[in-house]
């Protein structure tokens, strides 16, 4: 992260956390900008769009409106609409990312990347749910998987620094190590 963006995207994913907290909706907007998230993921016209200096201000906030009409609290949506109004609404995503880790430290939770080979199971999930817990001594664990079929079976779990390569990919590239030698 830039020196710039961490001036920007610390201060008001900080203030967003402190109105979620004085108002006792810090899991409320934890849902709402997982929401945002994945509505800026899946449109790259959106993040396009709120991110172009040539798109006038109330035209901006006319499709955020739009977009989180009843979907999200009043209260981020008026939160929406003042990055606009200072014209940092380009680093929502940031802020929203931000917002999550500020929420997990809160929670004394983790994000567990997992990277599978094929979607996981509810079972295997809260298997590694449990396995990540040993590893972090987190009390809950947040898991964002994403599937590549690449790595032919077994997961790849990265906890901030951490991580465990179990796949077979990596098991055979450390076996392909091992013989080289």
């Amino acid at each position: 992260m830039s020196a710039i963006a961490g001036e920007i995207i610390e201060p008001y994913a900080s203030a967003l956390m402190s109105l979620a907290q004085s108002r006792n909706l810090t899991e409320d907007f934890g849902n709402d900008t997982r929401l945002l998230l994945e509505l800026l993921d899946s449109s790259a016209e959106l993040k396009t769009f709120l991110g172009s200096p040539v798109v006038k201000p109330q035209d901006k906030k006319a499709v955020l409106q739009r977009i989180t009409a009843d979907q999200v609290n009043p209260l981020l949506r008026n939160f929406l609409m003042l990055l606009v109004d200072r014209g940092r609404i380009l680093f929502l995503e940031e802020i929203a990312k931000q917002y999550l880790v500020l929420l997990r430290k809160l929670n004394q939770a983790v994000l567990a990347e997992v990277t599978s080979a094929h979607p996981l199971t509810e079972a295997q999930q809260n298997t590694l749910t449990e396995k990540v817990k040993a590893m972090t001594q987190a009390r809950s664990v947040e898991i964002s998987s994403t599937v590549d079929p690449n790595l032919l079976g077994g997961v790849i779990i990265k906890v901030g620094s951490r991580v465990v390569d179990a796949s077979l990919r990596g098991q055979l590239r450390r076996i392909g190590m091992k013989l080289a030698q």
